[in-house]
């Protein structure tokens, strides 16, 4: 379900969509779907947000009208396709497969109507309780504002989570009703419904809190980010990768990275960046959508732009940005430089403040700069877009270079140093 606009989140972008480590909320949701077997995967999403999903199959709600009616909406889908229809909210992005999977097959083996899937809080809060019989079956699901003293101590609560017998559901939302001023239908209701008919609903506790956690708000959504944070991290360095602080290191979900390498503190990994063995990231490094190969070194305070490659034994060092562009084995661009749409060759290095000025002589499009293998450039060297540097070339300090350098060759581009005697600042009048 991910119709609803998200008011709390004081925000003109619906809250099913707003970013969480490299994806929209709802794509965590619809991942762990998909990993949990679900077929045919339907989101029930409003008319606004239509355009926002491809490769699955949409139910549009046209008003919102209540988690009930969002189900209903998506009957047309899913009535005589499935045997069970599992029901997940857009804004949990912190279920994970795993408990998803029990919880399907508990509902199976205990042939149940419907079953709800809930977990135990420390401070169960605005919660619908679970209220068991004296056999540990589900009786009811008593919201806050209607439970009696005894029922508020009740620590399992509804996480909105279910799973139904499909051929039950339907009958069922078919006799909802509201019982609010916004004549919203809600999916809670259904399962007094099924209980009244005399159908078997069961209760699956899930544990940890955590899987069940929705997002409402912004600080919902920080705190969601952390813990998808720490799953990604531990993840990470079960599989051999040196974190130095993982609270403080970003890395999004679609990132890969190869043993030993290392990350260091204050460091974001965004995008699908592949990251290879023995490579070293930061501290403070920004890496987004790029290639770092094994064993290159990244940082400190570096930021590497989409399009950017560093093949293996590569540096881009303290203060370099760098965008669109190869760096080739070995190759150092160790400070204070931005190379944007630029090829250099292997084991060649780039001097302190260097430049590579893209938008080529006055054209208006983006052009490249292509430096060969061993150059030597000098500080402070622009490259005027389109210019080719030949292999084994020497740059001069303070030179702007226009023009194609051949190979094995000293370009200077520079005005030549006149001296003007007493004419600085303390002069004999």
């Amino acid at each position: 379900m991910a119709a609803g606009l998200g008011t709390r989140m004081r925000s003109d972008v619906p809250k099913y969509l707003h970013p969480l480590l490299g994806r929209r909320m709802v794509d965590w949701v619809l991942e762990v779907a998909r990993a949990t077997g679900a077929d045919p995967v339907v989101v029930v999403t409003s008319p606004a947000s239509a355009d926002a999903f491809g490769g699955v199959e949409l139910a549009i709600q046209q008003e919102p009208r209540g988690t009930g009616d969002a189900v209903l909406t998506a009957r047309e889908h899913l009535e005589g396709r499935v045997d069970d229809v599992l029901v997940l909210s857009g804004d949990a992005p912190l279920l994970r497969e795993g408990v998803l999977r029990e919880l399907v097959e508990a509902h199976r083996r205990s042939e149940a109507w419907a079953t709800v899937f809930s977990v135990e809080r420390r401070d169960p809060g605005d919660y619908g309780r679970i209220i068991r019989d004296r056999d540990g079956n589900l009786a009811a699901i008593v919201e806050a504002g209607d439970a009696s003293e005894e029922q508020l101590a009740v620590r399992e609560v509804n996480s909105s989570i279910y799973v139904f017998r499909s051929e039950h559901l339907w009958p069922v939302l078919e006799r909802l009703e509201p019982h609010n001023v916004q004549e919203e239908l809600y999916l809670t209701d259904s399962i007094a419904l099924v209980l009244a008919t005399g159908g078997k609903v069961g209760a699956y506790d899930g544990g940890d809190p955590l899987e069940a956690e929705g997002v409402n708000t912004r600080v919902e959504l920080a705190a969601a980010a952390a813990a998808l944070r720490d799953r990604i991290n531990e993840e990470h360095m079960l599989a051999g990768v040196t974190i130095d602080d993982p609270q403080s290191t970003w890395i999004d979900a679609d990132v890969t990275i190869g043993k030993d390498a290392v990350i260091h503190p204050f460091t974001v990994v965004r995008g699908t960046s592949r990251i290879g063995e023995g490579a070293e990231i930061g501290p403070h490094a920004v890496v987004v959508d790029a290639v770092v190969g094994e064993s290159a070194l990244v940082g400190p305070f570096c930021y590497l732009r989409p399009g950017t490659v560093l093949e293996a034994g590569s540096k881009a060092g303290t203060f370099v940005e760098i965008k669109n562009s190869r760096i080739g084995e070995r190759t150092k661009v160790p400070h204070l430089s931005y190379l944007g749409d630029a090829d250099i060759g292997a084991d060649s290095n780039i001097a302190a403040g260097n430049i590579t000025v893209n938008l080529g002589h006055g054209t208006g499009t983006k052009e490249r700069t292509v430096i060969g293998s061993n150059v030597r450039t000098g500080v402070d060297n622009a490259f005027i877009a389109p210019v080719t540097i030949g292999d084994d070339a020497w740059i001069a300090a303070g030179s702007v270079i226009t023009e194609d350098v051949p190979a094995n060759a000293l370009a200077i581009a520079r005005a030549k140093q006149i001296n003007k005697e007493g004419r600085g600042g303390k002069r004999n009048d």
